[in-house]
């Protein structure tokens, strides 16, 4: 019996499309590849460094050429932003948090242990966070509410009489400077040292613990922070 003519005979260029559609897929693939060696590459980068790294120093960690960098993050503050999106959102989530605990002693302590712990971990994320970048709109944002939620804690923990009368919301910038020479200074010691630094300046500042008033307090601001270490 004669072979039946296939009722789906091949268009003409359908290998050449599928052909298209494989490199295509490859090509694709090998962007997302770049793109997540390139964001290995900064973030470690900048836990060593800071985020003043040069661009052609994270393109050659990750194993690709700057022109391939910029096709990805065409701005410095874009591949900044992207490389911290993750601690960005754990530090706001850890703000959310202690504005909802009932306890606002609790709530300034749990934040200020938690910044001061990331600060010991990644020494490039609190120059991230501190940063101005003002064409990364929803970045700046987050940094605005953050300082936002941080002043409305101080405040709290003030009236429920934990926090120490003279106690000013600069004086939280006052310790992370403390922190960040910690930090910069006894490595590779530094989560031990901060965390011991930390138990002390929490100590200091209850309520309880405030027998003699304290100098007048510094205006710092949290962009004082950026070139710290």
């Amino acid at each position: 019996m004669p072979a039946q003519p296939s009722h789906n005979p091949p268009q003409p260029g359908s290998e050449a499309l599928r052909a298209n559609a494989l490199r295509a897929n490859a090509l694709r693939a090998d962007a997302r590849e770049n793109r997540d060696r390139i964001l290995r590459a900064a973030r470690e980068a900048y836990a060593l460094h800071g985020i003043d790294v040069p661009i052609s120093a994270i393109a050659r960690r990750a194993g690709v050429g700057v022109a391939t960098l910029y096709r990805r993050f065409p701005t410095r503050a874009s591949l900044v932003t992207e490389a911290f999106a993750e601690q960005l959102a754990e530090c706001a989530g850890a703000l959310d948090e202690a504005l909802e605990d009932p306890d606002p002693w609790h709530a300034f302590c749990s934040v200020f242990t938690k910044v001061c712990a990331m600060q010991a971990a990644d020494r490039g994320f609190t120059h991230a966070f501190l940063a101005r970048f003002p064409d990364e709109a929803s970045y700046a944002g987050e940094r605005d509410r953050a300082e936002e939620g941080l002043a409305l804690l101080v405040r709290r923990a003030k009236e429920a009489g934990a926090l120490r009368p003279d106690f000013d919301v600069s004086d939280v910038v006052l310790a992370l400077l403390a922190n960040s020479g910690v930090v910069n200074g006894v490595q590779p010691e530094a989560g031990a040292a901060s965390r011991r630094l930390v138990g002390y300046l929490l100590e200091s500042f209850r309520a309880e613990g405030a027998v003699r008033p304290l100098p007048s307090p510094v205006r710092l601001e949290l962009d004082q922070l950026y070139g710290a270490g």
